[in-house]
């Protein structure tokens, strides 16, 4: 399976009621999915959790909240994955029983060798609910359950290979565990003595937490009791961070690795203006992921920024919607031209990538229709080209635009009166300049084998 998720875990020595932290926390993650959402926490010597197809809070009501009680706790989002019914079997978080105890576990991530992994196990009687990674992950540690629990996880994960951010909860203690190369983000932070792990530090803010430190590549962290352990990998792996993570995936206001989301897509707008100028008159963006590089653009190109797009905040995000009718018909619902301040100008549209074209074309098409006198594009990212094994649900080359296709030929399809991207050099530049970022999707340069 292959799906933007975030990921949440809290660990609370005080033994006050999480749920509901857990709740607002998942509500700061929601964009990284809208198909499901999940909650587990102990409760009085077992496991209990709640999972469903929905938004945070369409699974979340009130009543559910309040059976939800205990001091440690995970959390969920996952979004859609093209081809996949909706259902809850495959929500998380999973939670297991084995020999020496019970499990819950939540995954932001991909394994290239699961279907491997899974034929092995099913090849040794093991019966499977779901066809989620993380249920493969689940048996592998309870096949080493002679073991500690921390030493099961970490000759589980020398089987796994992929991308994971991974929180996993026992009785009595909080784990979480990030993929050797830190491809996928994983956080530590602090909500006065209490220990909280995050995909995205926008949770910790939105709890009133403070972030300490990123947990890093290969690197398993371990509260119980209220004390914090790190376990760190022998091997030493080049850090590969996802760069969609930068360019859409990531809130703005969070910070991966030390690096501010917004300052990172600000300045990849601005250089995309001194690499790819246009003569316009204003200079709009698709809202909200390219927004911040739109605004970049404005300010290193002297062309004023405004409003061209209204967007409809309560509908989800179109590039993560399962299907390609959705897709298209999340566009219109989704966003509206502003006809007054296009009309009868050259506008600058900037997004921060093309990955299928289905929102752009229809974005195109309506500022022409509002009267847009020339709709000249700008990505902030390079054409995706190959597909993403590690999370992106972009795993069909040919479902890319820009799988066989020039940059010409991309501009006829969408509309556009010109289309540029910005060069894979100058979206690393803009990220701090040391190329620590897995850039499989633009030049093919996997962190692992793909086979």
């Amino acid at each position: 399976m292959r799906s933007l998720c975030g990921v949440i875990g809290i660990y609370d020595r005080e033994n006050k009621d999480i749920s509901k932290i857990l709740y607002y926390g998942l509500y700061a993650l929601q964009h990284r999915g809208q198909e499901s959402a999940g909650i587990a926490v102990n409760n009085n010597g077992f496991i209990d959790h709640f999972k469903d197809i929905g938004l945070v809070h369409e699974v979340f009501p009130k009543e559910k909240l309040n059976r939800l009680r205990g001091n440690i706790g995970i959390g969920h989002v996952k979004s859609g994955t093209s081809g996949e019914e909706k259902s809850s079997i495959n929500a998380q978080p999973l939670v297991v029983g084995y020999k020496k105890g019970a499990l819950a576990l939540a995954n932001d991530g991909n394994l290239i060798n699961s279907n491997e992994l899974r034929e092995e196990l099913e090849d040794n009687g093991v019966i499977f609910s779901t066809n989620t990674d993380t249920e493969v992950i689940a048996n592998l540690i309870a096949r080493f359950h002679k073991d500690d629990i921390e030493i099961a996880i970490q000759k589980s994960l020398k089987m796994i290979k992929g991308s994971y951010s991974l929180v996993l909860m026992t009785l009595d203690r909080l784990i979480g565990v990030r993929d050797p190369y830190g491809i996928k983000p994983l956080s530590i932070g602090k909500l006065g003595n209490d220990y909280i792990i995050s995909s995205e530090t926008c949770a910790f803010d939105t709890i009133g937490a403070s972030y300490v430190r990123d947990v890093e590549p290969g690197e398993m962290v371990v509260i119980k009791d209220g004390e914090l352990k790190c376990i760190k990998s022998n091997r030493k792996y080049n850090k590969k961070l996802c760069l969609f993570e930068l360019i859409y995936m990531a809130r703005p206001d969070s910070k991966i690795d030390g690096k501010t989301i917004y300052l990172a897509r600000r300045k990849a707008g601005q250089i995309l203006a001194k690499e790819c100028p246009a003569d316009g008159d204003i200079v709009i963006s698709a809202p909200d992921s390219g927004t911040v590089a739109a605004i970049g653009y404005a300010e290193a190109s002297g062309i004023p920024y405004d409003e061209g797009l209204i967007k409809n905040r309560y509908v989800g995000r179109t590039f993560i919607q399962p299907s390609e009718e959705l897709r298209e018909q999340g566009v219109k619902i989704k966003l509206n031209v502003l006809e007054e301040n296009v009309e009868g100008k050259r506008v600058i549209l900037v997004d921060d990538s093309i990955v299928r074209g289905t929102t752009m074309k229809s974005i195109v098409g309506m500022l022409k229709k509002a009267g847009a006198k020339e709709v000249h594009l700008r990505i902030s990212s390079p054409p995706v080209i190959f597909p993403c094994y590690f999370g992106l649900d972009t795993t069909k080359k040919k479902s890319l635009i820009a799988d066989d296709r020039s940059v010409e030929e991309i501009r006829e399809i969408i509309g556009a009166d010109s289309l540029k991207y910005l060069s894979l050099e100058g979206l690393i530049d803009g990220a701090g300049g040391e190329n620590l970022f897995c850039t499989g999707c633009f030049d093919g340069n996997y962190p692992m084998d793909i086979k």
